[in-house]
Parts: C-alpha cells; sequence; structure tokens
C-alpha cells in the first residue's frame, strides 16, 4: 500500500499533529507500506483564484507558478491521510488552501454520480481508486470538538468519489509529551496510534476499539481547562 499523509500542521514536526502521525507511520511501515509525508508549511501554495484557467484555457494547469503542481505526482497513491489540528472548528487554513489547489486534478465537466453532481478525475489515481483517511488533534478535551471537521472531511472524500475509512482523533494531545516525561499511564494510546497504522494496511480500516483507545480521557476537563489556563497567564 501507498500512503500520502499531508500534513496540514503550520508547526510542521514541532506540533502534537506530527507527534500523532509519526506513531501512525511507524505501524503503517511495520505492515509494509510505503509512506511519503508531505508537510505544507515547506511549500509555497498560494490561494486558489477562483478563475477555473486550470478548466477553461490551461486544461489541468494551474495560473500559479508555485509548487503545487510538483506535487500532483505525489498523490498517486492508495491512501491520502488529512493530518491538521483543529483550528475554529476546521482544518487549517494551510490544509484548505491545498484542497483549494488540486483543482486541476479534475475536469470542468460535470457528471451525475450516485445521483449527484461530480467533476470527472483528469489523470492520476482516479476517483474512487483511493481511500480518505483524517488524523486530528486538539487543544480542547471533549471529543465532539472534531466533529465539524470529520463532516468536512467525508464530504471532501465524497467529492473526490474516495472512500472515508475513518478517522484518528485525539483530544488534549498537547498533554501527552509531558505525561510520558512523567511516567504517567499514556502508553497504551501510543501503541493504539501505532496499531491503527497496521490495521488500516493490512485490513483497509480503523478498529473501533482502537479508535476508542486513541481519543479516551487522560484526564477531567475541569483539569485540562485548569491547565491550559496556567499556561497563558
Amino acid at each position: 500500500m501507498k500512503i500520502l499523509i499531508v500534513n496540514g500542521s503550520p508547526r510542521g514536526t514541532r506540533g502534537a499533529t506530527f507527534g500523532v502521525v509519526e506513531y501512525f507511520m511507524k505501524g503503517a511501515k511495520e505492515a509494509g507500506a510505503s509512506v511519503d509525508v508531505l508537510h505544507l508549511t515547506q511549500y509555497k501554495i498560494n490561494h486558489c483564484t477562483g478563475c477555473f484557467s486550470c478548466w477553461t484555457n490551461t486544461p489541468g494547469k494551474c495560473i500559479h507558478k508555485d509548487d503545487v503542481e510538483n506535487l500532483f505526482p505525489r498523490l498517486d497513491v492508495d491512501l491520502l491521510v488529512l493530518a491538521t489540528p483543529v483550528y475554529v472548528d476546521g482544518m487549517t487554513g494551510l490544509m484548505k488552501n491545498f484542497l483549494d489547489r488540486l483543482i486541476p486534478l479534475s475536469s470542468g465537466k460535470v457528471e451525475i454520480v450516485n445521483g449527484h453532481s461530480r467533476h470527472p478525475s483528469r489523470y492520476g489515481k482516479k476517483h474512487g481508486e483511493r481511500k480518505l483517511a483524517l488524523i486530528s488533534v486538539s487543544g480542547f478535551p471533549e471529543l465532539d470538538n472534531f466533529d465539524p471537521l470529520v463532516k468536512h472531511v467525508e464530504a471532501v472524500a465524497k467529492n473526490m468519489q474516495s472512500e472515508f475509512v475513518g478517522a484518528i482523533l485525539r483530544p488534549n494531545a498537547w498533554i501527552i509529551p509531558h505525561m510520558l516525561e512523567r511516567n504517567a499511564p499514556v502508553e497504551d494510546i501510543i501503541e493504539a496510534v501505532v496499531q491503527s497504522g497496521k490495521d488500516i494496511v493490512q485490513h483497509g480500516e480503523f478498529d473501533r476499539n482502537t479508535l476508542n483507545i486513541i481519543s479516551r480521557e487522560i484526564m477531567p476537563a475541569e483539569k485540562v481547562a485548569e491547565l491550559i489556563s496556567q499556561g497563558f497567564q
């Protein structure tokens, strides 16, 4: 299995998002997958202007001369993983900007698929041949903070005519490194993230029990709020 993980965290390799990604990668590689990581902070990606030149004047070619076009071949994978922290109830601007710039991969033509209007794939991995997954972290402890983001990514998968295979979600992920330093009991979470990487390669899906361990409560919300507040005093 070929996997591409798109890291949309502005903190790049220093953030909690990549902390989870690394454990997922470990499991996927141990299961025999080829894993590529694309850190969006390392590339120049202009915003889409909505001119549709990539559908009309220069089919498949964007007007921007930045790094995006050179990234297209890396999307020819079996599984695309979008990794992003929760920012204002959704994905980061970096991630959304990147997804907006993928429209040259589709044709401006419209076809009806399962009763819904879709743009057919232009080249590379055809729609429906690539699976899509989400890895996300949040500073808050409540799991429902991920709901809008998960719904959005599910819609992105549907738009790409790809199977959404699930989400690895870790609330208050910033606490985990501190707890590891103190030998606190969070190893089961780390092991579960590694296992999730193995599961997706070996079975093509995540195990629900494993995902529940990854997102389990570490400490009461009141304690998390106290720690966050202290950190910003």
